[in-house]
């Protein structure tokens, strides 16, 4: 999944419907491959909350803070680990089990970057 921004929250949604449409199995779970994004489920009916979403992590970890790992990304690297880097997603008969307001999203932290997501189906 390639991202455009240095932050920015991916709804990843319908690739993760398309990749698990007709599966056979209780749940999926995803894991993301990279130390500086995560994966979240929050609302997607209203932009606003996933903008809210970065701004409090911006604010509660600066990316300015004096740091000690010195590649620039600190910042990066505490907010997945906040977010967290998996999910486990119930499945009905093929299909992704959310709530009415819910999507998954890629929240990248060092982007631009071509992001990678393990998806295996739990049988």
């Amino acid at each position: 999944m390639r991202t455009t921004k240095r932050v920015e929250a991916r709804d990843i949604t319908d690739e993760v419907r398309r990749a698990v449409e007709g599966a056979g199995g209780c749940s999926v779970h995803l894991f993301c491959l990279h130390t500086t994004c995560g994966l979240t489920i929050n609302e997607n009916a209203d932009p606003a909350a996933m903008k809210d979403l970065i701004d409090s992590l911006s604010r509660l970890v600066p990316e300015d803070y004096p740091y000690r790992h010195r590649e620039g990304n600190s910042d990066a690297h505490v907010k997945s680990s906040l977010v967290g880097c998996s999910l486990t997603v119930p499945l009905s008969a093929g299909r992704l089990v959310l709530g009415t307001w819910q999507g998954i999203y890629l929240m990248e932290f060092d982007g631009p970057r071509e992001r990678k997501i393990a998806l295996t189906v739990v049988k």
